[in-house]
């Protein structure tokens, strides 16, 4: 039977019936003064909360599709993920930054970190080898403080910068960036040593398969403990504009990011993934291209985000993807939605959402055959996504 089988929770759930009875009809035999009933005794109460959780667990999985098969489990699925592109003109690429926009060619270049970006030491890049630690061989990953100076927000992350930021003849140059957010409540850490951007970035640009971006790992939501769902909040955080206007000017004071219009890539997974797409839809001018991994189309409103919309209908409608691809005037715009087809309805959705879509909004889709809500899924998924999302930004000049 599946992992997610009815058939195995029905099993499942019976078992723990008959364990739970078991018990209570053994318990008065076991009810004497000796080792051998004491040992019984704990070993019949272990087997009982045992087979309860076991429901529990596979009841959660069914729900959520964490894990979507023994092997998926087990960490045995490897297959390649495999990118259909939707019919319709690509979107437009990022237009090239012009000189005199902070952090564009022909701008100061920055050597390090300004004022506005806190670097608080460097990190290992997990997965890069043993080869070497020097910058223009592995890049550097530099764990940062990224403070917002119009939304007063704040946030640790990860910057990491490819190999080419450093080599010889590229001192003058600006790169492209990606913003990579995590899930929700996730650590910005995950990324560097269970997903492992910068060391897949690593690998693909030793391939060939991408171009040199600047990375930027973060959680999506900068007023933690709180789920923010990257929404301006009407009295709360204003966390859109956090990402949209705040990070980005970190950056470009920062590091030799590009500036100008269509210089920024987002992806991300779960929470991270409905913020790509969002920040996409709203800001395509900022970002011209996005990835979701097993991302949803729709707020959450549960006990971590407390109330997103002060009231407001048209404020819940506009953070509904499906009902602005509806209502609104579409951008421009270039998306892939990146998903296991085992992944409840997170593959439903992106496909209904791709079929939907209208130039000049084009959407792709890359799918895995199996997987469930999890790291192990998303690794599949990264490096085809990098690859997609590095084509549709502008080369380092």
């Amino acid at each position: 039977m599946g992992l997610t089988s009815h058939k195995l929770l029905a099993l499942a759930a019976l078992l723990a019936v008959g364990t739970v009875l078991g018990t209570l009809w053994v318990w008065p035999k076991l009810a004497v003064r000796s080792w051998p009933a004491m040992f019984l005794r704990l070993g019949t109460v272990a087997v009982t909360q045992l087979s309860l959780l076991a429901v529990l667990g596979l009841a959660v999985n069914d729900y959520f599709v964490f894990y979507s098969s023994w092997t998926d489990l087990l960490g045995h699925e490897h297959g390649a993920a495999v990118i259909q592109s939707s019919p319709g003109t690509p979107a437009t690429p990022g237009t090239p930054a012009t000189p005199g926009t902070p952090g564009a060619p022909g701008s100061t270049p920055s050597s390090g970190p300004a004022a506005g970006v806190q670097v608080l030491g460097t990190a290992e890049i997990t997965g890069a080898g043993p080869a070497s630690r020097d910058p223009a061989r592995v890049g550097r990953l530099d764990k940062v403080r990224l403070p917002g100076t119009t939304t007063g927000l704040s946030t640790d992350g990860y910057v990491y910068l490819p190999p080419q930021y450093f080599q010889p003849g590229n001192e003058g140059k600006h790169f492209p960036a990606l913003l990579v957010m995590t899930g929700f409540p996730g650590d910005a850490a995950n990324l560097v040593t269970k997903l492992r951007y910068p060391a897949t970035e690593l690998d693909l640009l030793r391939k060939g398969a991408m171009k040199p971006a600047v990375l930027v790992l973060m959680r999506p939501s900068p007023s933690m403990p709180r789920d923010s769902e990257c929404e301006d909040v009407p009295h709360g955080p204003q966390a859109q504009s956090y990402f949209a206007t705040d990070v980005p000017a970190d950056l470009r004071a920062g590091y030799r990011v590009l500036g100008g219009p269509g210089s920024l890539g987002v992806m991300g997974d779960s929470t991270g993934g409905y913020c790509a797409v969002k920040l996409g839809m709203v800001h395509p001018g900022t970002f011209p291209a996005v990835v979701s991994l097993s991302g949803y189309l729709k707020a959450a409103e549960d006990v971590t985000t407390g109330d997103l919309f002060g009231g407001s209908r048209q404020r819940r409608d506009e953070a509904d993807l499906n009902w602005r691809l509806a209502h609104l005037p579409l951008p421009a715009l270039a998306v892939l939605l990146a998903d296991s087809k085992e992944d409840g309805s997170s593959y439903a959705d992106s496909s209904a959402f791709a079929a939907a879509a209208r130039p000049p909004l084009v959407v792709a889709q890359a799918t895995v055959d199996a997987g469930g809500h999890n790291f192990t899924t998303w690794n599949r998924l990264i490096p085809p996504a990098l690859g997609w999302l590095s084509g549709h930004l502008p080369d380092a000049t």
